[in-house]
């Protein structure tokens, strides 16, 4: 049984991205497609990979931390090694986010504030012209 290929077109239209995404990937060393002359070939675990580099950039990963969990599960292929690295980054995301959450809900009522005393004064000014 022969194993599905891919060529960087089909694997950027397949995944909505572009070619020049893929190249970037692989100049980060996240992606390592076989070579056939100057054409990349790119198999399942390739594709497998760039779809958990999208997911881990729509969770907020950088780079360096997929490629950490991609260094991981390359050099032990236990399972074990690499869930606890993950869900020590996802904790340290979490953290970061909620921070994130409390600074915006600060900002947001600081805004609120603001606003209030804009039309508290807008009003009273407004009233003062017309008396």
């Amino acid at each position: 049984m022969t194993q599905q290929t891919f060529s960087i077109g089909e694997l950027a239209k397949t995944l909505d991205i572009t070619p020049r995404s893929i190249r970037f990937y692989e100049e980060q060393g996240l992606l390592n497609p076989d070579r056939q002359g100057q054409n990349r070939i790119y198999h399942k675990k390739d594709k497998v990979r760039l779809k958990l580099i999208l997911r881990g950039k729509r969770l907020g990963f950088s780079l360096a931390e997929t490629k950490t969990l991609f260094d991981l599960y390359d050099s032990h292929q236990n399972s074990r090694i690499q869930l606890e690295a993950m869900l020590l980054m996802t904790e340290q995301k979490r953290q970061h986010m909620l921070q994130q959450l409390e600074d915006i809900q600060m900002l947001m009522n600081e805004l609120d504030e603001v606003e209030s005393r804009c039309k508290e004064e807008l009003t009273a000014l407004t009233q003062g012209k017309s008396a």
